[in-house]
């Protein structure tokens, strides 16, 4: 007979083992950088093939899938701002959807009331919607961010734990940035609705901290680690780029950054922020200084950015697309060199997913042409493009790694592509 501390490890061991796996846990992936770290990706797809199953949504979306266990959680929005300059915003209803990852059946469907008024549906930035921050998961709950009508914690069967309020702001570009989880907190960038970072209990939904001063900002933070080894939560504002203390909001350096309203994330390695964003600026930032550190910690600064996706860094470069010329980029992440510019063909029109990179590709998905699959190295290769022939639906969503699948999602639906051998 086992003895009591024996049994009781036991439990805890089988109770851990039988908790759901929560594989890509939100925004850019459980690490903010958008890599898959092992594991192989489809390369080529299309309607009716390598595609396991399609499931139309009530309505469009931008923000990403999530897995957890055999279920895949993806938010939309009905009722107002399918067209520009029409409807009555006293219809709009956001949803999160529940599909079967075996088979995309519907599960359930949670519906949220909007606290209204929300931007008006007019101009070209306003496009992406009312859904269009990802949710994330700690594999046990799943928190959802809906712009001034708040955060809220469900369980993974949709009943609501709490609810809060992070500020009542609104822009005419709408809201964009998604909830990061670290250490017990549910921390989201409030640019818009309050012009603040605010920190929340994860379990209980109270304010935990809030920091102000989070002007023009589109982009979720990223933890990194410091020289010291410290945690600091990385965001990049108009005008600069801010370190703080994610376990109380402490503002800790700045740097000069990116002069104009910023969307792109930053994505950091070993001690180091990389930064893009205004259309034509990127630049490179050591993190762990204090007070202004523009001249003591940075690195390099071009003049070559992207407006609105993000970058990724892989073995010493950076590669992002601009979002609206049509072009991809490889940039020397040590200094900054453009390795290579490469214009898309067929052209993409405007890019505002942000890539991921996975099993040695790079996965780029234009609005309204397709996803283009591009080789992960200083040498441009493209090695596919792929397009659903019936589905002209917008995409602005980043494709999600699953067990060597992908998840993938338009305006019009949600698809699991990956059946074949590439």
């Amino acid at each position: 007979m086992a003895s009591q501390p024996l049994a009781l490890l036991l439990a805890i061991a089988l109770s851990v083992s039988t908790l759901p796996a929560a594989e890509w846990t939100g925004w850019r992936g459980p690490n903010g950088d958008a890599r898959v770290p092992t594991g192989s990706l489809p390369t080529a797809w299309a309607a009716g093939k390598n595609v396991a199953w399609k499931t139309r949504t009530p309505g469009p979306g931008t923000s990403c899938p999530l897995v957890v266990g055999e279920r895949v959680y993806v938010t939309c929005y009905t009722g107002y701002g399918l067209e520009p300059g029409q409807g009555d915003q006293k219809q709009l209803i956001r949803h999160l959807l529940c599909l079967d990852r075996k088979t995309g059946e519907e599960l359930w469907t949670k519906r949220f009331e909007p606290k209204l008024p929300e931007h008006k549906y007019a101009g070209e930035g306003s496009y992406h919607g009312y859904a269009a921050s990802t949710p994330a998961t700690d594999g046990k709950r799943l928190y959802v961010f809906l712009g001034k009508s708040g955060v809220y914690c469900l369980d993974l069967d949709g009943k609501q734990l709490w609810h809060a309020d992070v500020g009542g702001g609104t822009n005419r570009w709408g809201t964009g940035t998604s909830p990061l989880l670290y250490q017990g907190l549910v921390i989201v960038n409030a640019s818009v609705e309050s012009g603040s970072m605010v920190a929340l209990d994860q379990k209980t939904g109270r304010e935990v901290w809030k920091t102000g001063g989070m002007s023009s900002s589109w982009n979720t933070p990223v933890i990194t680690r410091s020289p010291g080894g410290t945690a600091e939560l990385v965001v990049s504002i108009s005008g600069r780029v801010l370190g703080l203390d994610p376990g109380n909001g402490e503002k800790l350096w700045n740097a000069d950054g990116v002069h104009r309203y910023v969307c792109p994330s930053v994505v950091a390695h070993k001690g180091v922020a990389y930064i893009i964003g205004g259309g034509n600026t990127s630049l490179a930032v050591k993190v762990g200084g204090r007070g202004d550190v523009t001249k003591s910690h940075g690195v390099w600064r071009l003049s070559k950015g992207s407006n609105v996706s993000s970058p990724i860094y892989h073995e010493g470069h950076l590669y992002w697309a601009h979002d609206s010329n049509g072009s991809v980029f490889c940039q020397d992440a040590a200094t900054g060199k453009i390795i290579y510019q490469k214009r898309l063909e067929p052209r993409p029109g405007r890019i505002w997913s942000s890539p991921i990179l996975g099993d040695g590709k790079i996965y780029y998905t234009s609005q309204h042409n397709g996803t283009y699959v591009i080789a992960a190295g200083p040498k441009f290769q493209m090695l596919a493009h792929n397009v659903f022939s019936d589905d002209k639906t917008r995409t602005n969503a980043s494709p999600v790694p699953s067990r060597g699948q992908l998840l993938f999602r338009s305006d019009q639906a949600v698809y699991l592509l990956g059946t074949e051998a590439d």
